[in-house]
């Protein structure tokens, strides 16, 4: 495949060969509050809003060396500010709604985002967020002067950085990860490329995704794969069971994308017609559970592709089974791309022998071992330096092998809570809890659910004498509720007199996690998942 060195100059190249196709898409049934008839926008239309977006940014200073703050949603506005800014050499950072004010706050500060754009219906949400320097302005107002006059806006080339993406690793903060132009046409090419069962057909796909645009799974996969071999994008803003096959069918998605818990989801629902009015191919779903992956084969007649990646990773280092049928066992991820040096290995890290367990190291194969992946963390050298220690990448994902090249996750290393397709990071969420008045310290693992994978779980040691009780519980959960996005807060609570320590004095974090989950099993715990599950709409 040509090379291409931007998403902005992958979608240019499908507007001119076919300007009439469509590039986004929803039906009347996807049930969009903001297009209760779905919409059809085709890549001449959008390329036309794009041309004058890109004018009034150039007219305003924004250019290379900027970064703009996108709070649209998977909307259509989205990818227009977005294509503008790629245009001229600018970088986005998508955010995240459902981050809380403190949340949103650092986001914004560490990424010194000079402006915000904003869907209408985020404008009232953003109250109580200190914007730092950027300035906060409707989809559709007019674009305030760049506060730097940087005006190079050369064509983007393959190293400019694109997008500033959020992740949560098993610090307390979120990583401000640096993802360039070659990051996201190395992804795409990677998605549009897999074959198998994955394989694609240019200007006949239609992919349609309810995972979020401040991922690289959507930004990099359903996007800009799309733009690549001019095929449409269907762009929910979030996944509902109850119309999600009739959007699946209307909008004649060939390929769907989803996580690991929508599958369950979606095996709970009654028989429905549309569960077979569809036309997709495969949906890419990693993370599904190995029982789920079968039943929902055969219900709906769609195979599940498992793949892993990171976003510090990208399609540098990444797994597919697209190749493989349904020929593997389970929490198989599949096989490495032909371009990915690998290795697992032990605590002291040497080698592990074939078939045992260990932590997966990966780079680019080559002499240059980094081209392709993260060009960075933001402000953070030393995490960087880090994770590339002796010159690999330390996922912190540990995985074993078999004899026919193919590797199977294992656990991680990490002190991370896996829910639904997010890291959450346990000192994030440890960090919020202790910092409550009726909290002398807590200790946060993940534990095992049939539905999202895993769900974050909280020992608390209480201050005060009073009751540790369900009334309790549920006053730190609306407390911590304040600080934290919905899907990070505890679903568990369970209170102790101490935390168990390793000789270090450090938390033990192998005791916690193994407590945690005979807790639950045990009944010895407060279920706080359905409240917890309120606050989503908050």
């Amino acid at each position: 495949m040509a090379s291409i060195a931007s998403p902005f100059a992958a979608f240019a190249a499908s507007v001119l060969r076919t300007p009439d196709a469509p590039f986004l898409t929803a039906p009347a049934s996807a049930g969009l509050s903001y297009a209760p008839d779905g919409f059809r926008i085709a890549y001449g239309a959008l390329f036309a809003e794009v041309e004058q977006l890109r004018a009034r940014y150039r007219a305003a200073g924004y250019g290379r060396g900027t970064r703009v703050a996108l709070l649209l949603d998977n909307r259509p506005d989205f990818f227009a500010h977005w294509l503008a800014l790629n245009a001229l050499g600018a970088s986005i950072v998508p955010l995240n709604p459902d981050l809380r004010a403190d949340e949103m706050t650092f986001q914004l500060s560490l990424s010194r985002a000079q402006l915000l754009v904003a869907a209408r219906e985020r404008m009232e949400g953003m109250r109580g967020v200190d914007l730092a320097q950027a300035r906060l302005i409707e989809a559709g107002d007019a674009i305030p002067a760049a506060q730097a006059d940087i005006r190079d806006v050369a064509e983007p080339v393959e190293d400019d950085e694109c997008a500033l993406l959020f992740t949560s690793g098993s610090t307390g903060r979120p990583k401000g990860c640096i993802l360039s132009n070659r990051y996201f046409m190395q992804l795409s090419e990677w998605y549009v490329t897999q074959g198998g069962i994955a394989s694609l057909t240019p200007g006949e796909e239609v992919v349609l995704t309810p995972l979020p645009m401040f991922h690289m799974n959507a930004l990099g996969c359903s996007a800009v794969g799309m733009m690549r071999i001019g095929g449409a994008v269907v762009p929910l803003d979030r996944f509902s069971a109850r119309r999600w096959w009739a959007s699946v069918a209307d909008s004649g998605a060939t390929v769907v994308h989803c996580l690991g818990v929508i599958p369950a989801i979606l095996l709970e629902l009654p028989v429905s017609p549309d569960e077979r009015r569809h036309q997709v191919k495969f949906a890419l779903a990693p993370g599904v559970d190995t029982n789920h992956r079968a039943a929902f084969e055969a219900r709906y007649g769609i195979p599940i592709v498992e793949a892993w990646a990171m976003t510090e990773t990208g399609g540098a280092a990444v797994t597919s089974t697209a190749g493989e049928g349904s020929a593997f066992g389970p929490r198989c991820i599949g096989r490495p791309v032909p371009s990915m040096d690998y290795r697992l290995v032990d605590d002291a890290g040497a080698d592990v022998a074939p078939g045992q367990p260990g932590e997966l190291l990966v780079r680019a194969r080559g002499s240059d071992p980094q081209r392709g992946f993260f060009s960075g963390y933001l402000d953070d050298p030393q995490a960087t330096e880090d994770a590339w220690a002796d010159g690999w990448f330390h996922t912190g994902d540990v995985l074993h092998g078999d004899d026919k090249g193919l590797l199977y996750f294992f656990d991680r290393k990490k002190s991370i809570v896996r829910r639904s397709g997010e890291n959450i990071a346990v000192l994030e969420v440890e960090s919020a809890l202790n910092r409550l008045p009726g909290v002398e310290t807590s200790a946060v693992a993940p534990v095992p659910d049939p539905l999202r994978g895993e769900e974050v779980f909280a020992f608390i040691v209480a201050a005060g004498s009073g009751a540790r009780d369900i009334a309790l519980a549920q006053a730190i959960l609306e407390q911590v509720s304040q600080t934290l996005a919905y899907h990070k807060l505890p679903g568990y609570i369970a209170f102790v007199d101490a935390l168990p320590l390793a000789a270090t004095r450090k938390l033990a974090r192998g005791v916690i996690k193994e407590n945690a989950a005979h807790a639950v099993e045990g009944g010895s715990t407060f279920d706080l998942r359905v409240l917890k599950g309120a606050f989503r709409a908050r």
